[in-house]
């Protein structure tokens, strides 16, 4: 309503404005119009006064037309407010009927709210209370049916005590049914505790036969056949009869002493495993079983491989009798036996072995040869030693025989052959172990996941044993065969016979040519490898990886870079000649044996750790994946073999490196700058066609060769003639490595003597010397090494804008003023050198251009 009130307050308010503009429009039409504008005017001039009072109508005839103007639109403002107060008006009569519509529902909602009232408090309040009432009666009536049927679950159970009661009296009776019995007791164990020592039973199931409480015939009768139990399960044990010691192995748990039966059971087949290793090690007492071939190795392969059959065979039995988990206890047991008969073992073999005194002479073994051959050469003594003197002659050769002697190299082999058995076997027991402690057989583990090494193998005895007397001794022994069989090999060594670098020479060995240290080493580097993996420890993976890898780097590439060094180094007695050729070959021979070696490795690591996806690995018996099954250990042997490669691989790559570059130095180099000059002697690149010709006439006459075959001809003799003879000793890939070198140096050659040409040549020379440098090509890469072309390549891009047409030049040099690869070309020369390999001919197209 204050709405409506503003409204029409607003709409008064225009039409008294609308009225006040009015009335001044019209006073001012009724003011009089001057028509005679020549009478105005004379006034004017004749009265300046009349003057002022002109122009003063002059500005009120402006000022009437602009109110007139106004006038009009406030006229057309008045006619738009008009009409939407209008509008306004008439909603508002719209507003003013919903209003009054909305009381009167107000009115009719206030009625109804009165009704519904009345009727929760009178109609509705009497259903709630009937529907409490019978509620309650529901859930009192609920109640009592619950308390029926627990008394006759009661009743149910203590009728059923009072069968298993009179069943267990009656069965260890004159029947003396002792699975009856212990069914019978099975049962009332399944009956709860509150009803077992409850007033009811105790007053129902006592009868004239048993007049004791339940609970009291039922202890005294599981006590009873507890006792009878142990005793008929001795007597079938000391007997060795099975069925008998199964079936009262079976009746423990059902008089609820599962534990007593865990434990006699764990103590039988503890004396059977005792009595067997017994048995096995005693067999051999008092003969020479004892010291030959592996007899304690079978003796302990034979102790875990019974403890496996009763894990296997009897495993089924205690989980259906005893439950899931149980069999825990009776391994523990076992292992505790293991334990005991696993040190006698050792211990026996350790003292047969005299493995002590072994260790001691191995851990001061002196390595006399390898650690004279590091040595410096001892300076001339022009004293005469005294006798008996260390430094007499021979002294040391004898020194070092006494101390070989003291260790048996054939020895140490049995024992690791023997104690990587030993080791073998206690990884395959503590994997069945693990796998029987979680419940699940080998078959049933998947791929993906992780075994661990259970707490009773790692808290065992027997493991403290084997890291001790087994693993330890393992990466002891193991070491010094490898360094042991290094020296050896290097004392017995022997290099390949009838080699030759004089190519009309047959080799009288065959290739590749190599000593025969390499083999030897590598075939015992193969052989450790195979061992420590067979172990299936990580700690022996550990230990003795690292010292294969320690021993090849110290030992053996040790001794191969000395020889290079000190013995075989190709250096040339006379200067501007050669080395002699038997210190050439020498130092051949010792390059490829460390690119052997090299390939060796390889194929020692990937015949354990083929890549993926790779056809060329060799066979491998069992994957790292199935001998290693504990945690990341595969993982970890993996890695290690591959850092064993990698390693090795680094120290011969740069060894092999520098001995390419002694070769290529001292063999190859002093005789390539005589062959490029040989190869391009008396060759001309100023002559004329005539003279090209008169000379390509006598090239016939002497080579058999054109003009243009000279230089190839005279090259390809004096290549073949250079690099055939080491060739034919080298291997494919030091060889490969040789000429990639020689290559680089003799493109640098090449292109300097290009170089040199500047100015000594004209268009038909650069046509020749082109030809001459691509068959000088061919010649190096001929076999199918194509890739060694990229060491030509400015050579190649000299010869070719020497002989551009003039418009081709043009063109490249118009895009390198853009782009110095604008072309398309892969240019290695730059812009300058570009023009100046253009400016080497004389009189070049370039300057008709």
């Amino acid at each position: 309503m204050a709405q409506d009130t503003r409204l029409t307050a607003k709409a008064e308010n225009g039409r008294n404005g609308s009225k006040n503009v009015s009335t001044m429009c019209h006073a001012a039409n009724q003011m009089p119009h001057l028509e005679d504008n020549d009478t105005v005017s004379v006034t004017m001039k004749s009265n300046p006064v009349a003057s002022k009072e002109a122009t003063g109508l002059h500005m009120g005839e402006a000022s009437v037309t602009e109110i007139q103007a106004t006038m009009d639109k406030l006229t057309q403002q008045e006619a738009i407010v008009t009409a939407r107060l209008d509008a306004l008006l008439v909603s508002q009569n719209a507003f003013k009927h919903e209003l009054s519509r909305l009381d009167i529902l107000r009115a009719n909602l206030g009625s109804q709210a009165v009704s519904t009232r009345s009727i929760g408090t009178v109609m509705l309040s009497q259903a709630a209370g009937t529907a409490r009432r019978l509620s309650a009666a529901v859930n009192q009536l609920d109640l009592e049916q619950a308390r029926v049927k627990g008394t006759l679950n009661v009743v149910e159970q203590v009728a059923e005590l009072k069968t298993c009661v009179l069943g267990v009296t009656g069965s260890m009776g004159a029947a003396q049914d002792w699975e009856a019995a212990a069914t019978y007791l099975h049962r009332a164990s399944q009956i709860p505790s509150q009803v077992l020592n409850g007033s009811f039973a105790e007053e129902i199931v006592p009868t004239a036969e048993v007049p004791d409480p339940p609970q009291i015939t039922l202890a005294q009768a599981a006590e009873s056949l507890r006792g009878f139990f142990l005793g008929e399960f001795e007597e079938a044990a000391k007997e060795n009869n099975g069925s008998k010691v199964t079936r009262f192995f079976k009746l423990f748990p059902l008089i609820g002493k599962p534990d007593v039966g865990l434990d006699v059971y764990g103590r039988y087949v503890c004396q059977g495993v005792a009595t067997r290793a017994r048995s096995n090690l005693n067999a051999g007492t008092g003969g020479l079983q004892s010291t030959e071939g592996f007899f304690y190795a079978n003796a302990l392969t034979k102790l875990f491989e019974h403890i496996a059959q009763i894990v296997e065979h009897h495993g089924g039995l205690v989980r259906i009798h005893y439950g899931e988990g149980r069999m825990v206890r009776i391994l523990e047991r076992l292992q505790m036996e293991a334990d005991v008969q696993g040190g006698i073992i050792i211990d026996t073999w350790s003292d047969e072995r005299s493995l002590d005194r072994k260790l001691t002479d191995i851990r001061s073994y002196a390595f006399t040869f390898l650690v004279q051959s590091f040595l410096p050469a001892p300076a001339a003594r022009t004293s005469t030693p005294r006798a008996g003197s260390p430094m007499r002659k021979g002294a040391l050769e004898e020194s070092s025989a006494q101390t070989e002697e003291s260790v048996d190299t054939k020895e140490v082999d049995a024992l690791l052959s023997e104690m990587t058995v030993m080791v073998a076997r206690w990884s395959l027991y503590c994997r069945l172990i693990a796998l029987k402690s979680k419940g699940e057989s080998d078959s049933q583990r998947s791929e993906d996941e992780v075994l661990s090494i259970p707490p009773l193998l790692a808290r065992s005895g027997l493991a403290a044993k084997v890291a001790d007397r087994l693993i330890t001794p393992i990466n002891v022994m193991a070491t010094f065969l490898l360094r042991r069989s290094v020296e050896r090999a290097f004392q017995l060594d022997e290099q390949p016979l009838g080699l030759s670098l004089n190519p009309s020479k047959a080799m009288a060995s065959n290739p590749p040519y190599m000593s025969s240290a390499v083999d030897d080493v590598m075939y015992i580097v193969d052989q450790v490898v195979e061992r420590s993996l067979a172990t299936s420890q990580r700690l022996v993976i550990s230990s003795v990886i690292p010292s294969v890898a320690r021993v090849l780097d110290s030992d053996f590439i040790g001794m191969i870079q000395r020889k290079m060094r000190d013995e075989s180094y190709p250096k040339a007695a006379i200067p501007n000649t050669l080395p002699p050729e038997s210190t050439i070959i020498a130092f051949l021979v010792l390059t490829n044996d460390l690119d052997i070696a090299n390939d060796y490795v390889k194929r020692i690591v990937r015949s354990r750790v083929p890549s993926p996806g790779s056809e060329d690995a060799g066979p491998s018996p069992q994957s790292l994946d199935s001998l290693f099954p504990f945690g990341d250990d595969a993982l970890y042997a993996t890695r290690t073999l591959i850092s064993l490669q990698r390693v090795f691989e680094a120290k011969t790559s740069e060894l092999i490196s520098d001995g390419i570059y002694v070769i290529f130095k001292n063999v190859i180099k002093p005789r390539l700058r005589p062959l490029l000059s040989d190869a391009f002697r008396d060759i001309d690149y100023q002559m004329n066609e005539a003279e090209e010709a008169n000379r390509s006439i006598e090239n016939d006459q002497e080579t058999g060769e054109g003009a243009d075959g000279a230089a190839e001809y005279h090259f390809q003799r004096g290549w073949d003639a250079l690099n055939g003879p080491i060739k034919r000793i080298f291997t494919d890939g030091n060889f490969d490595r040789l000429l990639s070198t020689t290559i680089s140096y003799l493109a640098e050659v090449l292109e300097k003597r290009i170089w040199s040409y500047y100015g000594r040549i004209n268009d038909l020379g650069a046509v020749r010397l082109e030809r001459a440098i691509a068959s000088l090509i061919n010649v190096v890469v001929r076999g199918g090494r194509y890739g060694l072309r990229d060491a030509f390549i400015r050579c190649t891009q000299i010869c070719l804008v020497m002989n551009m047409e003039a418009d081709e030049w043009a063109e490249t040099q118009s895009l390198a003023k853009t782009d110095d690869e604008g072309d398309g070309a892969e240019w290695k020369l730059n812009v300058g050198e570009r023009t100046r390999a253009r400016s080497i001919v004389q009189n070049s197209k370039s300057t008709d251009s």
